[in-house]
């Protein structure tokens, strides 16, 4: 993998390469060359060692992903500012299944750094407000959640939303009727 501004350089000088081959008349490798001038600039934004792990885990194979996101070895040198966002997104969703607070930290830092997509962000939202909600803040939870809902306009996480809305009315329901029993003790031991 090569540094962000070395792909960058590589695409202008291939690119000039070609313009070069044009003036010469050599219309087939100019034309070459810009097209493989063009496969630098699309590495400059979207990152081969990220795409590769995107492919991993959209075959489940979370370790395979792991491998692929640990070959970054320092994100904000090689790394546009979304990619690197995607990176801490792409780390996030793996430690999720592990370490709930590690997880926050990389999905924070994705939302913070930004996401391309808008159902990325969603499902960053929604994983978020699944820790907030374990860790027992339910109003942040709930902001959490009503973000995701209107960044998710296809209605792809429209039932883990709904399921995620159901979960945090059950763990609110115990602590309510504990209140009411509480409170009808304490006016039984005043009487």
């Amino acid at each position: 993998m090569f540094n962000k501004n070395i792909k960058l350089i590589l695409g202008v000088g291939v690119l000039g390469l070609s313009v070069w081959q044009f003036t010469e008349g050599n219309i087939g490798n100019g034309i070459m060359y810009v097209l493989l001038s063009l496969i630098f600039f699309f590495l400059y934004f979207k990152n081969e060692i990220i795409l590769l792990a995107f492919l991993r885990l959209r075959k489940q194979d979370f370790e395979g992903a792991k491998k692929w996101l640990d070959r970054i070895k320092n994100p904000k040198a090689s790394l546009v500012r979304k990619q690197e966002g995607y990176y801490n997104y792409l780390n996030g969703l793996m430690v999720s299944q592990t370490n709930m607070n590690e997880a926050e930290k990389y999905f924070k830092k994705a939302i913070e750094l930004g996401l391309s997509m808008d159902a990325d962000l969603a499902m960053a939202k929604l994983n978020l407000a699944g820790v907030a909600m374990t860790k027992g803040r339910k109003r942040e939870a709930e902001i959490l959640l009503a973000e995701a809902k209107k960044l998710d306009k296809h209605n792809m996480m429209d039932e883990q939303i709904k399921m995620m809305k159901q979960q945090m009315k059950r763990a609110s329901m115990p602590r309510q009727q504990f209140g009411q029993q509480s409170a009808r003790a304490g006016r039984r031991s005043r009487r």
